[in-house]
């Protein structure tokens, strides 16, 4: 396509999976391009407040609606694109602990023999619910901290619990998911794109963005754990 442009994109590391299969999709159908840069949440927000070049950025709203406050993505074209459940994981073969109820996931954790989290949003919102259920000190010298997915450290045995976005966990060879937090606990974390502020041209990434909302992409985004915003 004569107007074909490549579209630099911003996005958190959980949002890695639903992109390997949505973006050769959308260049098939609509020619353009599209550069997928994935990383922590943090990192990326950092970059994008110090004047990162990209085209769309997709992270959490609260991120989005941050750099939007601060003229960094332009105002009125935050778009939810899908909404991640936290979940536990397990090495595969391994015996699915109980996480029915509060209680039942407070036993889980208290008899593990260790535990990881992201640092990265997911891993916040744990850290907190920990703090709340009065088990931040007695897990900590059990608990590893990970950039990475969180499922990967359960899969090599070098933990037995991990708790994680859902989206991030399914992917993962040799992990499987326990299931959902209980629902008293539950955290939906609610990703959306955003364009930059004083973009000269933003037809490329308009277009993404219109595409992540198709019935077609709506059945990956629920086939990968989440639901669509």
């Amino acid at each position: 396509m004569a107007d074909a442009v490549e579209i630099k994109v911003l996005s958190g590391g959980a949002m890695q999976g639903l992109m390997t299969e949505v973006v050769p999709l959308f260049e098939r159908a609509n020619g353009h391009k599209v550069a997928v840069e994935f990383g922590l949440t943090s990192t990326l927000r950092k970059a994008i407040e110090n004047g990162a070049k990209f085209d769309l950025a997709l992270l959490p709203r609260p991120d989005i609606d941050a750099l939007a406050r601060g003229g960094r993505i332009a105002a009125g074209t935050a778009t939810d694109i899908t909404r991640s459940a936290i979940g536990v994981a397990v090495r595969r073969g391994a015996p699915k602990p109980d996480i029915a109820t509060v209680g039942a996931f407070k036993r889980t954790l208290q008899q593990a023999q260790s535990i990881t989290y992201s640092d990265g949003p997911s891993g916040l919102y744990i850290a907190g619910l920990l703090e709340r259920l009065g088990l931040a000190a007695e897990v900590k010298p059990k608990t590893k901290l990970t950039t990475g997915p969180v499922a990967e450290l359960v899969a090599k045995g070098e933990a037995e619990i991990g708790i994680q976005q859902i989206v991030a966990i399914l992917p993962v060879n040799g992990a499987e998911l326990v299931g959902p937090l209980p629902s008293e606990l539950q955290n939906i974390i609610i990703y959306a794109a955003g364009l930059p502020a004083g973009a000269a041209d933003g037809r490329g990434a308009r277009a993404f963005m219109t595409f992540l909302a198709t019935p077609e992409v709506a059945r990956i985004i629920r086939a990968k754990g989440m639901e669509p915003g």
